[in-house]
């Protein structure tokens, strides 16, 4: 199952060093990916699995910062996955995609990482956020928050950092399934402004990780107190990360 051609478009990431086919009408990438991806701290020569993968911005915009990654996404929508093999091959770079469910993860996948990365959906399971049933499916929670986390641990070898993006509502529920596999978690708020509550959040957190929990400075993405007209005003700090593929490293320090 692949999306038609006239349903797509052809976009821009990374200043461009990116392009992503995406559908015009299904579940669109924008920040979130770039972010987690920025906020993953692998290293050439690693492995890395994105649970969740959807046409695989996540992945490929970590490869693009990350040279020497072995990579692997999952990928619960045929259409998704075929659409993420796509995106790879088109920027050359090399990814394992694999289709199926987190709670059942396929053989072909069943392997220890270094790393692995998620942007599990976020809208709660009662209603419905999107009348387009592929980007619903992207969107909603029908799978446990805890899940995605127990299905990671489970991939993660010693010593290997789970990274996930997610609304701040859902951190109690993530903070309470790490145990007994993972630990040593820090969590970075994602503040739109300068003194704005954060609605989302970016939690690593290590297998057989010791260290004591860390919440740290917000990382804020807009400048000023309120948008001030039909431009874009990310801090300079945001900007590295969302137009020039720099890492969140020094917000985790």
């Amino acid at each position: 199952m692949t999306f038609p051609e006239d349903a797509l478009t052809d976009d821009k990431f990374l200043t461009g060093r990116l392009r992503l086919l995406q559908p015009a009408q299904g579940y669109r990438a924008a920040t979130d990916p770039v972010l987690l991806a920025a906020a993953c701290p692998a290293t050439a020569g690693q492995s890395v699995l994105d649970l969740g993968c959807g046409a695989g911005a996540a992945a490929l915009c970590l490869a693009a910062r990350v040279p020497g990654l072995s990579l692997a996404g999952l990928e619960l929508q045929p259409e998704y996955a075929a659409l993420a093999r796509r995106n790879a091959a088109r920027n050359g770079i090399a990814m394992q995609i694999e289709t199926g469910d987190i709670t059942a993860i396929p053989a072909e996948l069943r392997r220890g990482f270094d790393h692995v990365i998620a942007n599990p959906p976020y809208y709660p399971a009662a209603g419905s956020p999107s009348p387009v049933k592929l980007r619903d499916t992207a969107l909603r929670v029908e799978t446990p928050l805890a899940a995605w986390v127990a299905a990671a641990a489970t991939r993660l070898n010693p010593g290997g950092w789970l990274t996930m993006i997610f609304s701040t509502p859902n951190l109690p529920e993530a903070l309470g399934a790490l145990a007994p596999k993972l630990g040593s978690p820090l969590v970075l708020p994602l503040a739109p402004r300068l003194g704005r509550e954060a609605p989302r959040l970016i939690l690593r957190a290590r297998k057989t990780g010791r260290a004591a929990f860390r919440l740290l400075p917000p990382f804020v993405l807009h400048e000023g107190a309120a948008h001030d007209g039909d431009r874009e005003n990310y801090t300079p700090e945001a900007n590295a990360v969302l137009r020039d593929g720099a890492s969140l490293s020094a917000a985790f320090r």
